[in-house]
């Protein structure tokens, strides 16, 4: 029998090439969009993933305030936060939060598709979520990613 012999590519750091990306919210179900972004934010969409490093692009969402919730998800679904104090739960609807802090809904949507640790954290650095259509990363030149 004939071995093959196949390496396992493993990006260095001088070989990260980190772009930007644009993305638009407007009329995208929430979690369809989340899970693109938090892919190329991974860096799964490019040849030279790593597991264990940063090795995904920058990503900017516009019109986040306009990203859809299906059914009746905008007034039922319910986000968990706790205080630290016994009796400290607090549910929040998403309507309240997006009434709040309309960039909220897609960063925590992004947030929970990408791992819990150290990398993870770093990741979601290179994040950028505006409300509307207006932001200040021009001068990088993003790609406009179609969903």
């Amino acid at each position: 029998m004939d071995t093959l012999s196949f390496k396992t590519y493993s990006a260095k750091a001088s070989d990260i090439d980190k772009n930007w990306v644009l993305v638009d919210a407007e009329d995208q179900p929430l979690g369809r969009l989340s899970s693109v972004v938090a892919s190329i934010l991974r860096g799964k969409n490019k040849p030279t993933f790593t597991p264990h490093m940063d090795t995904g692009d920058n990503v900017i969402v516009i019109n986040a305030e306009k990203v859809k919730l299906t059914g009746k998800k905008m007034t039922d679904k319910m986000y968990f936060h706790h205080t630290f104090y016994p009796g400290g739960e607090r549910f929040t609807s998403a309507e309240a939060k997006m009434a709040k802090d309309p960039t909220s809904l897609v960063t925590m949507a992004v947030k929970g598709m990408l791992p819990k640790n150290k990398l993870g954290r770093k990741i979601l650095k290179n994040l950028r979520v505006y409300a509307g259509p207006v932001h200040q990363h021009t001068a990088q030149n993003p790609e406009i990613v179609e969903l």
